[in-house]
């Protein structure tokens, strides 16, 4: 049975079984409006790419054969030369190309599309993506404990007033990745949890 735990301190946090989750993630509104970011979270700037679990790195590595073909030869010339990825255990991050786009993105004309979720949308792999990208604009930090936190950035406006418009919760809209990590019950918990803190 998982056990639940309400703060309503400075900012309320929700606490499920071993997972943390700020009061953003339960009342945010979110939906990807791709149309008009053109795919910006697989583009964004910085000096590393998607965090990676140190569990992902076998599924990452099995996939890669099925999602290459998509890549472009700058791209694979980056693998060639730097590896799938980098860091240390806990610490794994995908690589990005010139400082900007992740190694694993791919281009349509001017938007950036992530070639594992194609290749797994394609009946070719049975792993959709890393489950950071999966998770997006939630993102997971660890002190004991799992505390999922709402990012909440420029880029993703879009996403924010699209949420807005279509009435749609952050919570429903990541319910897949959610479950992929937490499962059903703890995912149904949760928006138990959200709606009587709602009354």
């Amino acid at each position: 049975m998982l056990s639940v735990f309400l703060s309503l301190s400075r900012e309320t946090v929700f606490t499920i079984g071993q997972v943390t989750v700020e009061e953003d993630v339960a009342r945010a509104s979110f939906c990807c409006d791709t149309t008009r970011c053109l795919g910006v979270c697989c583009t964004l700037e910085g000096a590393r790419g998607a965090p990676l679990r140190d569990d992902e790195l076998q599924e990452l590595i099995a996939a890669f054969p099925a999602a290459k073909s998509y890549l472009s030869p700058r791209t694979l010339a980056t693998f060639e030369k730097e590896g799938l990825f980098e860091g240390l255990a806990g610490d794994y991050a995908s690589r990005c190309v010139d400082g900007r786009e992740c190694v694993f993105a791919y281009f349509e004309h001017t938007m950036a599309r992530c070639s594992f979720e194609r290749a797994f949308n394609e009946g070719k792999t049975s792993w959709r993506k890393p489950i950071s990208c999966h998770l997006f604009p939630i993102r997971v930090s660890k002190n004991g404990r799992d505390l999922l936190r709402y990012l909440q950035i420029p880029e993703c406006q879009a996403g924010r007033e699209q949420g807005r418009h279509e009435e749609m919760p952050l919570r429903e809209f990541l319910r897949d990745p959610l479950v992929r990590v937490y499962g059903e019950v703890w995912y149904q918990k949760f928006t138990e949890v959200c709606a009587s803190s709602r009354q």
